[in-house]
């Protein structure tokens, strides 16, 4: 393969939705409460996001091949460190450069934001070296899905938000959680799939704590709470019913993990929460852009 092909797959495009998505639903509902949209701050911390989970992502990948997680028979999609295709070395010093461009767009966010959101940046980027590095990686624990809801949808919402809006509403918050539920679930449907080779290295993530049949039902839970947090503000605002229009592809894959056990499989059910995401995502965006209009 190509060089550019191979850090392309490092990157882990199928997944980089979670990061950029919660980011244009927040400005998005900015303008839609507050008719306020700053498109240069919301491109940088649109980009600022996508660095920091590109940086973690491709340090996730060096260091678990350095703690012999990953190898070249690996469940999961292939890895570059682990295919011998990039050296730790390469991988980890892209990994620093994302994370120190992504700190360098997010100095602009500082001065228009203040001091919030220099902790959440700091925070941000902390977790992405923290997820799988450190003396206590956050992957090898049961508190996975919770940074995740924090980070790709709490965060990323409010954050947002506040850098357009100034404020930030119950209801920033509530729409966060939808746009956090999808992250889990796709980190939950990673952590299924590898539950055996995870349990063999010594991994104790939160599947393996409740066991197959829980983390299934973790996932309708998931799956499930953002249609109904838009079903309660949609009483108000008939347009977010827009992304009821997904349900059927939530409910797809609700069938066909119950009908899969962890293997490879998983991979596409992982892809499509991913592409679920990010769909629901853009019918909440076009509502947000779009709500005097209609």
């Amino acid at each position: 393969m190509s060089n550019i092909k191979i850090w392309w797959l490092a990157i882990r495009p199928k997944t980089l939705s979670l990061s950029w998505v919660p980011v244009l639903v927040g400005a998005s509902l900015a303008w839609q409460e507050h008719g306020q949209f700053a498109w240069l701050t919301t491109l940088t911390a649109c980009a600022s996001a996508l660095l920091i989970q590109i940086g973690t992502n491709l340090h996730n990948d060096a260091k678990d091949w350095e703690r012999g997680i990953d190898r070249a028979d690996r469940q999961g999609p292939q890895r570059a460190t682990a295919m011998g295709w990039l050296s730790a070395s390469q991988v980890l010093k892209a990994a620093y450069l994302s994370f120190t461009l992504a700190f360098a767009l997010g100095l602009y966010l500082i001065l228009v934001g203040g001091t919030l959101i220099l902790l959440l940046g700091i925070c941000s980027i902390a977790a992405g070296l923290a997820y799988t590095g450190g003396p206590r990686p956050i992957a090898y624990g049961n508190l996975g899905e919770l940074f995740v809801f924090l980070f790709f949808g709490l965060g990323a919402v409010t954050g947002t938000y506040y850098l357009n809006a100034g404020i930030v509403s119950t209801k920033a918050i509530a729409i966060g959680a939808t746009m956090g539920c999808f992250a889990s679930a796709v980190l939950l449907i990673n952590n299924y799939r590898d539950i055996y080779s995870d349990t063999a290295v010594g991994k104790s993530t939160l599947v393996i704590h409740v066991g197959q049949i829980a983390a299934r039902k973790m996932y309708v839970l998931l799956i499930i709470m953002p249609y109904i947090i838009i079903a309660w503000y949609g009483i108000k605002q008939p347009l977010l019913f827009l992304t009821w229009m997904t349900m059927p592809i939530a409910i797809w894959l609700i069938k066909k993990l119950f009908n899969t056990q962890p293997s490879p499989t998983c991979n596409a059910i992982l892809a499509h929460t991913a592409q679920l995401q990010m769909l629901f995502g853009i019918f909440l965006i076009f509502e947000n852009l779009l709500h005097e209009y209609l």
